[in-house]
């Protein structure tokens, strides 16, 4: 994995897409760490879209609606959410830098987020930057069994029905694995990144605030 320091480069939101449309990415030691370097793996963690796989349990949780999900509603919320101590890590990588940078990419309409709530409570989401037919996952969390593998599920839609090509993991862990995430040499994903950055995709595919139910989500993950 190549890192290079970005203390030679004021970061800007501008930079940051260039950065991902070329394949890379900023990260931080830790949250109280106030530089980024850039990342660019050797082996790149991807998701294909049409080689998506969930168990028969978690496809009942969606369809059941047990969760209720949105979209682009609560940044804050979920970079919180992601930036917290969990049960699979003590710390985190999200910094002030890194929160500032994409809230500013949010409000510019290139971060999203998928939001999953029960009873009006935030309990679990991911969040990610969206570059013509590419997304470029960053982070999820949950608070409850199941929520952020929802919400992976839900983008995953969305993805599917939106035109989307690509959807970048960075880095293959056990738990996206199961869903049927694999490594990538980084020229061949230099060249699914390329044909991403040539294609369009549409983000918005159901009206923007619309609850979208899991029948609906699971339809559009089979529809071929």
């Amino acid at each position: 994995m190549n890192r290079s320091p970005d203390h030679l480069i004021e970061i800007t939101p501008e930079i940051l897409l260039k950065a991902y449309a070329a394949g890379i990415f900023p990260m931080a030691e830790d949250a109280d760490d106030p530089s980024l370097f850039w990342v660019e793996p050797r082996e790149r963690g991807i998701i294909p879209l049409d080689g998506f796989h969930m168990s028969k349990r978690l496809a009942r949780t969606v369809r059941s609606d047990h969760f209720e999900v949105r979209v682009d509603r609560d940044f804050d919320g979920v970079i919180a959410g992601c930036a917290a101590p969990g049960m699979d890590r003590e710390k985190t990588w999200i910094s002030r830098r890194i929160r500032e940078l994409y809230g500013e990419l949010f409000d510019a309409g290139y971060c999203h987020t998928v939001e999953v709530y029960r009873e009006n409570r935030l309990v679990g989401g991911l969040y990610g930057v969206r570059l013509n037919g590419a997304f470029f996952g960053e982070s999820m969390f949950h608070t409850e069994r199941d929520a952020s593998k929802v919400a992976l599920v839900h983008l995953v839609a969305r993805l599917r029905r939106g035109g989307f090509s690509l959807l970048d993991t960075q880095f293959v862990t056990s738990h996206l694995a199961q869903f049927g995430a694999v490594e990538v040499p980084r020229r061949t994903y230099k060249q699914m990144l390329r044909h991403a950055m040539d294609h369009g995709a549409e983000w918005n595919v159901w009206p923007r605030g619309q609850i979208v139910s899991g029948e609906e989500a699971l339809a559009a993950i089979a529809a071929r």
